[in-house]
């Protein structure tokens, strides 16, 4: 479970670098340095997806990626509470993404503490 949950922020974190435009449009206009916060997020994405990897690194890097997706959590209220600037997306769908943070940190969680 770690190593996939590794490769799948790996791959998210890399998508931020390949279409910045995406995850921008979604920062929330309180928020200063839109491109900055993206590639920081990307870049801590993949740090952490990686750190996965690694029985050595899986506990930092797990506790590292809890953190970065409490960090994004503002940009899915964002989304959620100005659905209308997202008409691709359900606003029910926004909004359930909310909760689905949590069970994305559980599984997190649960990969960072696996030992194999």
């Amino acid at each position: 479970m770690a190593r996939v949950v590794g490769v799948i922020f790996v791959v998210a974190g890399t998508l931020h670098f390949l279409r910045p435009a995406i995850y921008e449009a979604i920062v929330p206009d309180e928020l200063p340095a839109g491109r900055g916060l993206v590639l920081a997020s990307g870049a801590a994405e993949i740090a952490g997806g990686l750190g996965m990897l690694s029985p050595a690194t899986r506990r930092w890097a797990g506790w590292w990626l809890i953190v970065t997706m409490i960090a994004v959590f503002p940009a899915n209220v964002h989304m959620a509470v100005r659905a209308e600037r997202y008409p691709q997306f359900p606003p029910a769908a926004l909004w359930a993404r909310l909760p689905l943070q949590a069970v994305i940190i559980a599984l997190i969680w649960r990969a960072m503490r696996r030992t194999d």
